[in-house]
C-alpha cells in the first residue's frame, strides 16, 4: 500500500536481510529471496535493497530472470543496490573495484535497479582508519564519481555516495563538492538520518541541496549515546524509526522542504531486531516508520 500522502517506502537489504550485518561473516541472507519480497509486499512496502554478496548467492540458485519475476510479480517498483567501494582509488583495489563494478551494473540494468549505492573511504580498518585513509582528495573522487555516473549511464541507472561520519565523506561540504562538481544528471547523495545525527549535520543543511543532487533517503532511528565506536553503534544498535532520540519527523521536513519526492528507505541494522521473525520485521519497520510521516 502506498499511504494516503503517497509516500512509499523502500526495505534497505539489512532491514528485512536477517541475522546478518554489513563486513559481517557474511551479507548473504539466511532467508530466501522470495520469503523477503513477499513479506516486504505483504506490510506495503514498494521497494526494496539489494547487496551483492546476496545477489550473487541468489542469482546462482534461481536466476536473475526468476529474481526480477518475483520483484515484478509483488509489484515491488524500486531496487537499490549496494555497495560499490574503492571506485576512486588505484592499483589492485581499483582494479577490484572496477570489475565489481561491471558486475553490480549488468545485473541493475537485468533487474531494473534504480539506484547503485557507492561508498565513501571507510579505511583499510573499520575500527582504526589512518588519518590518510580518513583525509578526502576531493578533486580526485570528483572525477572518478564521474566517471562511475558515465559508465551506470549507458545501464539506466542513477549513483548516489553515502555520507557517513566514520568515512571521508563525513560532513556535507565534502560530499557536495564531490557530486555536484561532478555535475552529473544521474548523480546523487544518498542521505541516511543516522549519519547525519551521530555526524552533527544539522538537517536544516539538507534544504540547502539541490534537489537534483538528493538521489536517496534513509530512515532509522537510535539512542541519545553511542555504544562503542560509531561502527559497532551504526551496525548493531540502530532502532526503530521513532523510538529513539533522533526526530525523524524533523529530519523528514527538511528532506521534503529540499524538495526530495523519491521513495523513502528504511534501513534498520541491529542486533536484536535482525533476530526477529521476517513477518515482524517487515511489519514493526513499515508502521513504525509510516508513522513519523502523520
Amino acid at each position: 500500500m502506498t499511504g494516503k500522502n503517497g509516500i512509499e517506502l523502500l526495505a534497505a537489504f539489512f532491514t528485512l536481510g536477517g541475522d546478518v550485518y554489513p563486513f559481517g561473516p557474511t551479507e548473504i541472507s539466511p532467508i530466501p529471496f522470495k520469503d523477503r519480497v513477499e513479506a516486504a509486499a505483504k506490510v506495503g512496502y514498494k521497494g526494496m535493497g539489494l547487496i551483492h554478496a546476496d545477489v550473487q548467492a541468489t542469482a546462482a540458485q534461481i536466476g536473475l530472470k526468476e529474481m526480477k519475476r518475483i520483484v515484478d510479480d509483488n509489484d515491488i517498483k524500486y531496487l537499490e543496490y549496494e555497495f560499490l567501494s574503492g571506485w576512486y582509488l588505484d592499483g589492485e583495489r581499483r582494479a577490484k573495484s572496477d570489475v565489481m563494478r561491471t558486475e553490480m551494473l549488468e545485473v541493475a540494468q537485468r533487474l531494473g535497479v534504480r539506484n547503485l549505492k557507492i561508498a565513501p573511504g571507510l579505511g583499510s580498518d573499520l575500527y582504526a582508519p589512518t588519518e590518510a585513509e580518513m583525509t578526502p582528495d576531493v578533486d580526485r573522487m570528483r572525477e572518478a564519481f564521474a566517471g562511475v555516473c558515465r559508465d551506470a549511464a549507458e545501464y539506466g541507472v542513477r549513483v548516489v555516495m553515502e555520507i557517513m561520519p566514520f568515512s571521508n565523506v563525513r560532513t556535507l561540504e565534502v560530499a557536495r563538492a564531490i557530486v555536484e562538481g561532478a555535475d552529473q544528471p544521474n548523480g546523487g547523495l544518498l542521505i541516511d538520518i543516522w549519519h547525519m545525527a551521530r555526524g552533527g549535520i544539522p538537517y536544516k543543511d539538507i534544504e540547502k541541496i539541490p534537489s537534483r543532487f538528493i538521489g536517496s533517503i534513509e530512515l532509522d532511528d537510535a539512542d541519545a549515546d553511542v555504544k562503542g565506536l560509531l561502527w559497532e553503534d551504526t551496525i548493531y544498535h540502530r532502532r526503530l524509526p521513532g523510538e529513539g532520540v533522533l526526530k525523524p519527523k524533523e529530519f523528514i521536513q527538511a528532506v521534503k522542504n529540499a524538495g526530495y519526492e523519491g521513495p523513502w528507505g528504511v534501513e534498520i541494522i541491529s542486533e536484536t531486531y535482525r533476530k526477529l521473525p521476517l513477518a515482524e520485521q517487515a511489519k514493526r519497520s513499515f508502521e513504525t516508520t509510516m508513522a513519523q510521516f502523520k
